[in-house]
């Protein structure tokens, strides 16, 4: 038996730079790793006072403050497993991850209880608060910091098995209820490892800005839990928007940024009407595809490369990314990181593995330290995404003659036009070279003769007013000239934002609801 914890992280962070900054909160409090592990391990008394010990699970409903990370790792400290619930999810939707996890609490910051309390109640969670209570509330749930100050902390962590479950993360369900992903200790923690000691030149000086959401996966292990592993600092936003991110980022010199393809085009869109942008050594772009002009236009307005990976909820989540040691190309997700391999293998043939030569389309199959340990009381959708030790990721990419892997596109969101395959991220590219384009999303709608027909979802630039606003007809005429005849779009909608999911990925399946 190999005992390890995901509490190692805080712990030995603590133990290593006690007086170094941790965490900037949100209200610019700095608070030390001896602090945060301190406060820590009161939390973690207060939980087992309430009555959670090793292997029960505990819910959390934060945002990104300083208490997330200090419930997330008393938790761990308890033995618990933790499900970080999306805060986007309304009150039915966070009773239905109650009750699929079974959690014996849910802790949610006083912002989020108008979901929370009503979900805890319909699935007889148990509730405990933290943060300040807001006035408007009839009846106050106990708060766990006083519950917290009545009892001696934790001394240290209960410690669990390598296999044990840390984290169970409900992916966004495009088909369906959302699943449990139940990762482990060893899974997490070797991702968080292996992201700052092998993949960028990283040191603990750097400091990170914590905006993408820490109840999703890439904030969660890509910023808090690698940036503790490093001993480095997390500076908290916990609302993203490109203004209050350059500001932070200037006023506490944060040299390492983690984004999705939406932050970098809000962070560029912020540019326009900033008088000084921060220089930043590292910026690192996962959770969808980054279109290459939006990659060249943050090169050209902020001197910084972005490296670009890819992961999954069910990958912990790094599987692979650009990285020095392999040099970067845009338009690819780069090299499978340490300790993980991945391969192209045959979609149709889903009962096995069978691998394709490089340059053959197929989809992208993972196995590695950070292949997750199944979905929660699903063993049917377990058995179908693990085949022979490798994951089966539903994503249809391509690995070329030099080993950089791209993502071509989902297998769902293919569209299949008159019988000839398009891939939406193909059309997304060209699209987004368009002056007057700031974001595009591609989908197929139901048509009678072809099957399906290719639709761009298109967010306009301000224009200029002597330009006047781009039209569908201008913008097919555009696309034709640079898209195969299968391929450009004959249908074109405008609007003022696209969906987005909690991990800010565009929700296609949202757009194919409004639009067909």
């Amino acid at each position: 038996m190999t005992t390890l914890s995901l509490a190692t992280v805080l712990a030995e962070a603590a133990r290593r730079y006690p007086e170094k900054v941790a965490i900037v909160d949100a209200g610019g409090e700095r608070i030390t790793y001896r602090e945060l592990w301190a406060q820590t391990r009161a939390y973690a008394a207060g939980l087992r006072e309430l009555g959670v010990g090793p292997g029960d699970t505990v819910a959390i409903m934060i945002p990104n403050v300083g208490d997330f990370p200090r419930v997330y790792f008393a938790a761990l400290a308890v033995g618990a497993r933790i499900v970080p619930v999306s805060l986007l999810l309304n009150a039915e939707e966070v009773g239905y991850v109650l009750a699929d996890s079974g959690a014996k609490l849910l802790v949610t910051h006083s912002a989020f209880l108008a979901a929370g309390a009503p979900a805890a109640a319909a699935s007889g969670t148990k509730l405990v608060n933290v943060g300040p209570l807001p006035a408007d509330l009839p009846q106050y749930p106990p708060r766990l910091e006083e519950i917290s100050a009545t009892v001696e902390p934790l001394r240290t962590y209960v410690t669990r098995e390598a296999e044990d479950v840390a984290v169970i993360l409900y992916t966004s369900g495009t088909t369906g209820k959302p699943k449990g992903a139940m990762l482990t200790h060893l899974n997490l923690v070797m991702n968080a490892a292996v992201n700052v000691f092998d993949v960028h030149p990283l040191t603990g000086d750097d400091v990170v800005l914590g905006c993408l959401p820490l109840f999703h996966t890439f904030g969660q292990t890509v910023g808090m839990n690698a940036t503790f592993r490093l001993g480095g600092t997390l500076v908290l936003l916990p609302r993203f928007t490109g203004e209050a991110a350059i500001e932070l980022m200037l006023r506490e010199k944060v040299t390492i940024f983690h984004g999705v393809p939406t932050m970098y085009i809000g962070l560029l869109e912020a540019a326009a009407k900033a008088e000084t942008l921060p220089r930043l050594k590292l910026c690192v772009s996962g959770g969808a595809s980054l279109p290459v002009a939006v990659l060249e236009k943050f090169a050209g307005a902020f001197g910084s490369t972005i490296w670009e990976g890819y992961g999954l909820s069910e990958t912990s989540p790094t599987a692979t990314t650009n990285q020095p040691a392999f040099g970067a190309k845009p338009g690819t997700v780069g090299h499978p990181i340490w300790g993980v391999e991945v391969e192209i293998a045959r979609p149709e043939v889903p009962e096995r593995i069978e691998f394709l030569p490089d340059g053959e389309l197929g989809e992208i199959v993972i196995r590695g330290h950070n292949v997750f340990a199944g979905y929660l009381n699903r063993p049917e959708a377990t058995a179908e995404a693990l085949i022979d030790g490798w994951f089966r990721t539903g994503d249809l990419g391509v690995r070329d003659e030099n080993g950089f892997i791209s993502i071509v596109d989902r297998t769902k969101d293919l569209i299949i036009r008159g019988g000839f395959n398009v891939y939406p991220r193909e059309v997304e590219e060209v699209l987004a070279r368009h002056p007057s384009i700031q974001q595009v999303a591609v989908i197929g709608v139901a048509d009678e003769t072809l099957g399906e027909e290719i639709c761009a979802v298109v967010v306009l630039e301000d224009p200029k007013p002597e330009e006047g606003s781009l039209t569908e007809a201008e913008l097919i005429e555009w696309s034709k000239e640079r898209l195969g005849k299968h391929k450009y779009p004959r249908q074109v909608r405008f609007t003022e934002s696209l969906p987005l999911g909690p991990s800010m990925k565009v929700l296609k399946r949202e757009l194919r609801k409004q639009y067909s």
